[in-house]
């Protein structure tokens, strides 16, 4: 059995915001908030990054239209005694998931440590 560094990245719908800022924060703080209802205080949350097409810089990863917001968010976490890179992925997305219904997860990585 081996231990497990997970990395997901989720899409978060912030309605209502006033700016890019204002969606972070809202996702981010939302997010915590269902992640603690569930226990599950132990996943990091941080605002997910995307590469600028015109420069190719690192940018934050929140698009707003029409005083609407989708936030992408990177949750990491580690998993101890997994059969494999995929068991550990199976068990991040199921112990995240089950707190965070309806927020599409994906996969970015999977490192053993």
């Amino acid at each position: 059995m081996t231990n497990y560094h997970v990395k997901l990245q989720a899409a978060y719908v912030a309605k209502n915001v006033e700016d890019a800022e204002d969606a972070i924060g809202i996702a981010i703080s939302q997010i915590g908030k269902a992640l603690n209802k569930g226990k599950l205080d132990y996943v990091d949350i941080e605002l997910g990054l995307t590469l600028c097409p015109e420069c190719s810089e690192p940018v934050d990863c929140v698009l707003v239209v029409a005083r609407t917001a989708i936030v992408g968010i990177i949750l990491s976490m580690r998993v101890f005694n997994a059969e494999s890179p995929e068991h550990a992925l199976r068990i991040a997305k199921a112990s995240i998931g089950k707190a965070l219904k309806d927020i599409p997860l994906e996969e970015i990585d999977v490192v053993e440590f």
